[in-house]
């Protein structure tokens, strides 16, 4: 039986459920592990499931589905297209698709991975040059009319890319899938969106802690403790909520079944707790981006762009700039 969550209607007039599984291992595979998740996932009522080229396990995703008993019709699947496949979109959605495999005819939402685009051999191209992510969504554009893709949209795209894409091309993206948490709510961006249309799906909305030196950082912070105890919930409960209530899909990602439970059990927040959260991220120290891919490079790029040309408002390190 599917959760009771809130879903949110995108702009193609489809439906996506508040909370999904996110499939992203911390490197690329998970083979069998991704297939039980998946499957311990939609035993627990979860129906959208994300996924992407570049995580290398669309295989066992799809497995997963077939073997869970749960209708195609009921899973809200996404996949994404990687960074060096920019130059041939459909060949690559083909790809992805075979790699589902048998009774997956098609993807609910598709999603531009980065706006950067590699050479075949993973080479970050130089911002600007062909294929821009321009020329990559009007190709993601032509998706549409084959059956196969029900919703298209992006990834990691800051208000400055956006206006730029919107005013280029002519389907608006049903989604921008952001890293989003109490430590970076992205106020400006979620408000862009929403006047555009464009839902917010939040990635490692848990903050990822595993890989930020194993702490936390937000999830043992003592107002959210305080909040969790309240409501006889666990910390990341309340922010899986919080990104629920403020109106943003969540993609969490875990491999303990009982965790699988507990992050698709929502906990209705009071306007107190979201002003609460809301404010997290003004303590000392926490306005940032708690991901790996800012210490990639020693020259302060992400995948091969500056901060000025992703156009996000951050430091070396992800840390956001407060002037």
């Amino acid at each position: 039986m599917a959760a009771d969550i809130p879903s949110f209607t995108l702009n193609t007039g489809y439906k996506m459920p508040s909370v999904g599984i996110g499939c992203w291992m911390g490197s690329p595979g998970g083979g069998e592990v991704v297939e039980r998740m998946c499957k311990d996932a939609l035993a627990a009522g979860y129906r959208h499931i994300d996924t992407a080229y570049g995580y290398a396990n669309e295989e066992f995703v799809g497995k997963a589905i077939r073997e869970s008993g749960v209708p195609r019709s009921e899973i809200f699947l996404t996949t994404k297209l990687p960074n060096h496949h920019h130059h041939k979109v459909a060949a690559s959605f083909e790809e992805s698709l075979a790699k589902l495999g048998e009774g997956i005819d098609y993807v609910d939402l598709y999603l531009m991975h980065w706006p950067q685009a590699f050479t075949e051999d993973n080479k970050p191209i130089p911002h600007g040059e062909s294929p821009t992510y321009v020329e990559t969504w009007r190709a993601m554009e032509a998706l549409l009319g084959t059956g196969k893709v029900r919703s298209i949209g992006v990834s990691n795209f800051s208000v400055k890319l956006l206006e730029v894409l919107l005013r280029e091309t002519t389907v608006v993206p049903a989604t921008n899938q952001v890293e989003c948490h109490p430590c970076l709510p992205s106020f400006e961006l979620k408000a862009w969106c929403e006047e555009k249309g464009i839902v917010i799906t939040a990635y490692s909305p848990l903050g990822r802690p595993k890989e930020y030196d194993g702490k936390p950082v937000f999830l043992n912070n003592p107002d959210v403790v305080s909040i969790a105890e309240k409501h006889d919930a666990t910390p990341g409960q309340v922010a899986l909520s919080w990104g629920v209530k403020r109106g943003t899909a969540v993609i969490p990602k875990s491999e303990n079944p009982e965790r699988i439970k507990q992050n698709i059990q929502l906990v209705d927040l009071t306007k107190e707790d979201m002003e609460t959260l809301d404010g997290i991220h003004k303590k000392p120290g926490l306005h940032r981006s708690l991901l790996r891919y800012h210490e990639y490079a020693s020259d302060g790029t992400v995948l091969g762009w500056t901060y000025e040309q992703l156009g996000w408002n951050m430091t070396k390190g992800g840390i956001v700039r407060t002037e």
